[in-house]
């Protein structure tokens, strides 16, 4: 990796995120009501008040108002983030590389926004002016095909959809185009805009939001704590630049780590159920695949999404993995601060991962007051660390309807 981006809730380039990160600073609030401001008021008499990871973004600062006018706020993160990403790596896209250089994008709902506005549009003032660019702002692919036309590529521009893994899938995917020999770089990872009063309602029905904490809404998301009601939703992107080694080296770019494991299956039992088999196997074909021992692992960027069901399982199927190494090891779910980024919190939480392999310092698990005797691993609670030691670093990514993702970095020596 020679490139990193990042917009996020706790700030936008990798340094201000792994900065909030290792201060286990929140950025998870209160959101307004209406969180869209197209509505002068609420469509409820009563709607409830959600809680999020809001991305401090003004894409007006951004964009000149005509392509603004055409860039759902998910397209807007992704160009952001790719853009930092593609500026830390010192890239110049020239007729040399522009055929060998992919585009690869993970994202869960795609144009949320521009969806939900346009349903508001029709259905609730009953007007059929809904945006003359609707269906090109919405669909899914809308992001990674701006990035390819902001830079001009013609390589591969893909976009994996299998919601919270998304954006692991397509970093995990641009690697093997890569060692394939196909193409000598790509622009990775996802991008979600979920913050809206339809997506938050749906996720609401669905029985998997946290409940607002009592005395202080910044920690209503405690990952592996027994008192844990749920996920939190946040937005944002996450971009990361891979690149073949000879084609880094050739150029003397500057290399974060190497990603050397991949792991990919899925579950196949059920739609929103994870199975501890499911994930275990995933871990082990990463492991497999980076010619790494468990032993190897110093620090898991865990999924732990704050719920009954995933926080558990996920704690067994790395007990069962890493065996007498799982009480060794440091694991944390940054989720806890920026909340879950659905189809972008594989990448995001793979540049966590990258930038605590690189500092030698692994992010805490914040808001772990209530030990679960179910979730008994070292989670790093409240406080970032320090291991000096630190030489191969993992990140999970499980997803509803079942598909898992795993990616291993290691130091460069």
């Amino acid at each position: 990796m020679t490139g990193l981006g990042v917009i996020s809730p706790l700030g936008n380039g990798a340094d201000e995120f792994f900065e909030s990160l290792a201060m286990g600073r929140s950025g998870i609030t209160r959101l307004p009501v209406p969180v869209l401001a197209h509505a002068s008021k609420p469509v409820l008499a009563n709607p409830r008040r959600h809680i999020g990871g809001a991305a401090a973004f003004d894409g007006a600062k951004r964009f000149p108002a005509p392509r603004l006018r055409m860039l759902d706020r998910v397209s807007q993160f992704a160009l952001a983030a790719a853009a930092q990403a593609v500026s830390e790596a010192a890239l110049v896209f020239d007729d040399t590389n522009r055929l060998r250089t992919g585009v690869f994008v993970g994202t869960g709902m795609g144009g949320a926004q521009t969806t939900d506005d346009s349903y508001f549009t029709f259905y609730g003032e009953r007007s059929e002016r809904v945006k003359p660019y609707s269906v090109l702002m919405a669909m899914n692919n809308a992001a990674a095909s701006w990035i390819g036309i902001e830079y001009g590529l013609n390589g591969p521009n893909l976009t994996y959809s299998t919601a919270c893994s998304s954006s692991a899938v397509a970093i995990g995917e641009a690697a093997r185009r890569i060692a394939l020999g196909e193409i000598d770089l790509s622009i990775a990872g996802g991008a979600e805009a979920p913050l809206t009063d339809g997506t938050l309602a749906a996720w609401d029905a669905l029985k998997t939001l946290a409940s607002e904490d009592p005395r202080d809404p910044a920690a209503s998301c405690k990952p592996f704590a027994k008192d844990r009601t749920g996920l939190v939703l946040g937005e944002g992107a996450a971009m990361v630049i891979l690149e073949d080694w000879r084609h880094a080296q050739a150029r003397g770019a500057r290399v974060h780590a190497e990603l050397v494991g991949y792991g990919l299956n899925t579950d196949a039992a059920h739609i929103t159920r994870p199975t501890v088999e499911g994930q275990a196997a995933t871990m082990r074909r990463a492991l497999e695949s980076a010619a790494l021992r468990a032993e190897d692992i110093g620090y898991i960027n865990a999924h732990g999404t704050g719920t009954l069901a995933n926080d558990a399982v996920e704690t067994a199927a790395i007990k069962q993995v890493f065996d007498a190494h799982a009480g060794r090891l440091a694991v944390s779910s940054t989720k806890s601060m920026h909340g879950h980024l659905l189809g972008a919190a594989g990448a995001l939480e793979f540049v966590a991962a990258v930038l605590a392999l690189g500092r030698k310092i692994v992010p805490p698990t914040i808001n772990l007051n209530v030990p679960d005797p179910e979730c008994d691993l070292d989670y790093v609670p409240g406080k970032a660390r320090a291991i000096p030691e630190l030489t191969a670093v993992m990140s999970n990514s499980f997803a509803f309807g079942g598909t898992n993702a795993v990616l291993i970095c290691r130091a460069i020596c």
